[in-house]
């Protein structure tokens, strides 16, 4: 199964248009947030509203220029995953919207804890992933927030932005594959643990990425991630 990984729209709908074949050949798409241009709230909306059309599975979370509030647009539209486990296709689909506190600037801004409280329905709901230790064989993460690492959290060389808590979380509970966005210096694809985390880049900037998951022996695995520029 082919899927779409988007983030960092940052009010640009020239760029979803763009996208229009992609999404003709991927079972779905999944998005890391940051609908609005930076301190213009007013452009979320029309993004949102664009990209809903165009896909009838897409998975998404609102990021830290995107206001809180915003979350209740994206589940009006049906597509929000914040603080939710949602199943599709055998896949368990969970979200975190927002961004982790540094300049208190822009619109959503918490905590690593608030940020690692979006995830309590998955810490809450291990009996379903079937595994003794509490390892999912099916997890999709989607983060506006990334989870510390080496790449993909890293807005210039030495520096990482991500949340180490997050990182903690993924080592224990192990999903196929981890979306992200927010640091658009981190566009890349690296492992934490034996899970695949994407930095698509920011669509705004005419990034995106595809991935393509798998089912082998009654588990998924990420079978390729291919970084793509419009």
């Amino acid at each position: 199964m082919k899927y779409l990984v988007i983030s960092d729209m940052h009010g640009n709908l020239e760029n979803i248009d763009k996208l229009d074949p992609v999404f003709k050949e991927v079972e779905g798409v999944f998005c890391a947030g940051d609908f609005a241009e930076c301190f213009k709230l007013e452009t979320g909306k029309p993004v949102l509203e664009k990209l809903a059309v165009k896909h009838e599975a897409i998975f998404a979370v609102g990021g830290n220029c995107d206001e809180m509030d915003f979350i209740e647009q994206l589940e009006e539209q049906d597509i929000s995953v914040h603080k939710s486990l949602v199943f599709h296709d055998g896949l368990a689909i969970a979200g975190s919207s927002g961004g982790s506190v540094f300049t208190n600037e822009t619109a959503n801004e918490r905590t690593e804890e608030d940020l690692l409280s979006d995830f309590e329905i998955v810490e809450n709901s291990t009996e379903a992933c079937g595994d003794e230790n509490g390892k999912w064989s099916n997890l999709v993460i989607i983060s506006h927030n990334p989870p510390k690492a080496e790449k993909i959290d890293s807005p210039a060389p030495g520096v990482h932005a991500g949340s180490q808590m997050l990182t903690d979380f993924i080592l224990k509970r192990n999903p196929v594959l981890v979306v992200t966005g927010h640091i658009h210096e981190g566009c890349a694809v690296e492992k934490i643990g034996d899970s695949t985390v994407v930095n698509p880049g920011s669509l705004a900037e005419g990034k995106y990425a595809i991935v393509e998951l798998v089912k082998k022996d009654d588990a998924f695995v990420c079978e390729s991630v291919e970084l793509k520029s419009l």
